[in-house]
């Protein structure tokens, strides 16, 4: 899949969790994303993560890089 704003790429995930607050869970981020009309394929790699703690966008960015 092209990288860029579409699918599953890191800007896309940030994009639908632009204003989370952190610390959250794998949940939190999973119903966030949601709320902010993510589509299945932000929803399918914020699944897939780790199920721990993200402390910051950068944390969380990197539960992204493992599962891609």
């Amino acid at each position: 899949m092209p990288r860029g704003m579409g699918g599953q790429s890191p800007s896309n995930i940030a994009h639908h969790l632009k204003g989370i607050e952190f610390p959250a869970d794998k949940q939190e981020l999973i119903e966030y994303a949601e709320d902010n009309g993510a589509p299945d394929e932000v929803l399918e790699v914020l699944q897939q993560m780790p199920d721990k703690e993200y402390n910051s966008m950068s944390d969380l960015m990197h539960g992204v890089g493992i599962v891609e």
